[in-house]
């Protein structure tokens, strides 16, 4: 399954129809221990950029964008009771919610994981 992301340090794994998506390894880096995950309603429509989900660290608030548009399929619900998964395996059990895909066109203006991880290496 192709994995992408974004410049705002979002990934996106596609299956078919469905993709997932989460925070990076270098975004909860960043963010320090998370303490409150706020996921997207199922059937929430996002449109591509648009706010989708709230993560909450000891540090900073920040918005989870939508990398691609869609529907909103499910929200990791266990992100509730259990924030600190987005720490300790952000990009898996760390989700944060699934949409169906619109527009898989949109997936072209994503970065493969070379072209991320040299971007980061980037910003540091």
């Amino acid at each position: 399954m192709p994995r992408y992301f974004t410049e705002e340090h979002e990934w996106i794994d596609v299956e078919g129809e469905t993709a997932t998506i989460g925070i990076t390894d270098y975004a909860q880096e960043q963010l320090g221990d998370i303490v409150f995950v706020e996921v997207p309603q199922e059937g929430t429509e996002l449109a591509k950029g648009a706010e989708a989900a709230v993560v909450e660290s000891v540090k900073a608030a920040s918005d989870v964008y939508a990398p691609i548009s869609g529907t909103v399929t499910e929200g990791n619900s266990a992100l509730e009771d259990e924030p600190e998964l987005v720490n300790s395996s952000p990009e898996e059990e760390g989700w944060f919610f699934r949409i169906t895909v619109s527009d898989k066109g949109q997936l072209d203006a994503l970065m493969d994981e070379g072209a991320y991880k040299t971007f980061c290496e980037g910003l540091d």
